[in-house]
């Protein structure tokens, strides 16, 4: 028998002067808008998971000052459920000399009403949701996770 196991991923929500940092990106159900994004690799922790996918997304070194929030997403098609921990932070500036991920067409800074208005090319429901909760003010402290080595 198979066991059932969600994909665990990160995300952060990075808002600067009424904007907030996207990526568009090629998916297999075509060209998408999501947070700086991706799944949690074997042995890392969640927020060095976050980090590291901001950097290799947009080129920014990304420092995290809250969790937003946990979300549980089982795909419409049934085959793939999601846990996203989405973390609040800031950014540097970009480095123009590195390369983004595969896939990663451009990072973009929209704000939510743009984001809202284009909902239909977003990667998941999670990234309006997102959004939501950061402008609702839910930001927990990093402390609530624990990691073990």
């Amino acid at each position: 028998m198979e066991i059932w196991k969600p994909h665990v991923t990160v995300a952060a929500v990075v808002e600067q002067d009424g904007r907030f940092l996207l990526v568009e990106e090629e998916t297999a159900e075509g060209v998408r808008f999501n947070q700086p994004a991706g799944h949690l690799d074997d042995g890392e922790s969640l927020v060095a998971a976050c980090i590291r996918e901001v950097l290799e997304e947009t080129a920014r070194e990304f420092t995290p000052t809250g969790l937003v929030g946990i979300y549980q997403w089982p795909r419409p098609q049934g085959d793939l459920t999601y846990l996203r921990f989405a973390f609040a932070g800031k950014v540097g500036a970009r480095d123009t000399a590195r390369r983004l991920d595969d896939g990663i067409l451009r990072a973009v800074w929209m704000t939510s009403d743009e984001i809202a208005a284009c909902r239909e090319r977003h990667r998941s429901p999670l990234v309006l949701q997102c959004v939501h909760d950061y402008l609702a003010g839910r930001n927990f402290p990093l402390d609530v996770i624990k990691h073990y080595d």
